[in-house]
């Protein structure tokens, strides 16, 4: 029961998760019946990972981890990708690129003294 039960809400999560991805900006929206909608302007990013954990692989899933430059989301997690997750993850850096250098944007690495 309580397997069955976590599985259940596994998947309403799931479902209550939308990911608008465009060529300037992030879209999440989440929530089943109240609904949260969070956004990130792509010229925000900094950093990217790739997850692709051994069972994501075997149902050619992954997930993306982005880093930013914003207060109040500072990581976004796109999980469960159902496409081609590397060419979904260079499609982003090269949209990033170009907000980048749309916006005159540049982002320095400086160590603390």
């Amino acid at each position: 029961l309580t397997v069955g039960l976590s599985v259940l809400v596994n998947y309403v999560r799931a479902r209550g998760t939308l990911y608008r991805l465009t060529s300037q900006r992030i879209v999440i929206e989440r929530g089943v019946f109240s609904k949260r909608m969070e956004q990130i302007d792509l010229y925000r990013v900094v950093d990217y990972v790739v997850e692709r954990p051994f069972g994501q692989r075997l149902m050619g899933t992954g997930n993306i981890v982005l880093e930013a430059m914003d207060k109040t989301t500072p990581e976004i997690r796109i999980e469960g990708i159902k496409t081609d997750v590397m060419r979904l993850y260079e499609m982003l850096r090269y949209a990033t690129e170009q907000e980048k250098k749309k916006r005159n944007v540049r982002v320095l690495d400086v160590e603390p003294v």
